[in-house]
């Protein structure tokens, strides 16, 4: 039986001030394979946030993130994932 990957401590995107000023807010699903290495190898929006600009802060941000792979007992594995990126203003 196989662990799925897992994401590790990744910095959140930065909130784009147009979107900010907009107030533009959405749940961006990003789906993303990961390489037995935990390198993101291919990244794309599964379900848009209704923002593009929400929907380009997330795409370039998971891009640079690192994950822990998932395993096949003790063999590291590429695998893909589904990341949900929230963007929500806060008062």
């Amino acid at each position: 039986m196989g662990v799925d990957a897992a994401y590790r401590s990744n910095p959140a995107p930065r909130y784009p001030l147009a979107s900010r000023r907009l107030g533009e807010q959405g749940t961006v699903i990003l789906r993303v394979e990961v390489s037995e290495n935990g390198n993101v190898e291919r990244l794309d929006v599964g379900t848009s946030s209704g923002s593009e600009r929400l929907d380009r802060a997330a795409l370039a941000t998971v891009a640079n993130w690192r994950f822990e792979p998932a395993r096949r007992g003790r063999m590291a594995v590429a695998s893909a994932v589904e990341v949900p990126i929230i963007f929500r203003l806060e008062n």
